[in-house]
């Protein structure tokens, strides 16, 4: 494959993973890092560096869109960054010490989590939620629309303390395998913080840039951020992401939700099947 052929290639499917990162607030890393690594051969610490790269073009493009659109809640993503951020640290400066094979095994565990988790129901709106003095406190409540033509409904936050140390857990896999970890954020937002599905997905796609930039400057130290890889990933996200967004705004939650657990469990058999025979 030629360097234009590998460019051009790199940048295809870095649109598809910045469509869908956007979507279901994953961040476009759970596609790049398979791509270039089972298809293109791209080791994996190189991968996540791309990685890093694309999961702050997608989160930049996608931040703004989602803003717009009205569905981000900017004071739950700041409080929940303090965990994120500093998880993110710690995630990368332990991924130069492990090899690739825990890794792949990892990341196809990640994988399956992540779609057997959006098979779950969230909170229903209007359903009551226990009180939350901080949540109260810091008046991180909301209010969204579930399509732009039905009208706004509100809604309460919960469980923000719980929320604060799944963030922490979410950081630390960003870091350790150049992901969004979007999954577990959106989760916690959505299970055990009260937020609906769309509000979640479009405030993770927000979170997302700022813990990819907490463990960029460490693999960029490394050398991990390959500008050859990095520049076609960036580019195609940012493309991408414009697209997810609409889809997210529009879609109806249950099918968004069907259609990526497939994708996320075959990738999963993929990751997992390159670390056991790596």
């Amino acid at each position: 494959m030629s360097p234009l052929e590998y460019s051009l290639a790199t940048f295809g499917v870095s649109l598809i993973a910045g469509m869908l990162g956007s979507t279901f607030g994953l961040g476009g890393g759970i596609l790049v890092i398979p791509f270039l690594t089972l298809g293109l051969g791209v080791d994996l610490h190189h991968a996540a560096g791309a990685s890093i790269v694309s999961i702050i073009a997608t989160s930049s493009g996608g931040a703004v869109a989602c803003l717009k659109g009205r569905l981000t809640n900017l004071r739950v993503a700041m409080f929940l960054e303090l965990g994120t951020a500093a998880g993110a640290v710690v995630g990368a400066l332990a991924a130069g010490l492990l090899s690739p094979r825990p890794l792949f095994i990892l990341f196809s565990g990640v994988l399956t989590f992540s779609a057997l988790s959006m098979l779950r129901k969230g909170v229903a709106p209007g359903q009551a939620l226990p009180p939350d003095p901080l949540a109260d406190r810091l008046d991180l409540h909301g209010t969204y629309k579930e399509q732009p033509d039905q009208p706004t409904l509100p809604y309460r936050v919960t469980g923000s303390l719980k929320g604060l140390s799944l963030m922490g857990l979410a950081g630390v896999i960003s870091g350790l395998l150049g992901v969004g970890s979007g999954t577990i954020k959106v989760l916690a937002m959505d299970l055990a913080m009260g937020l609906p599905f769309k509000v979640s997905s479009a405030t993770s796609s927000f979170m997302i840039g700022v813990t990819a930039a907490a463990s960029a400057g460490v693999y960029f130290f490394r050398g991990d951020i390959l500008p050859m890889v990095a520049a076609p990933v960036a580019l195609g996200v940012i493309l991408g992401t414009n697209l997810g967004v609409r889809i997210l705004r529009r879609g109806r939650t249950p099918l968004l939700r069907n259609a990526f657990v497939i994708l996320l469990l075959l990738v999963a058999v993929q990751m997992l099947w390159k670390g056991v025979s790596a």
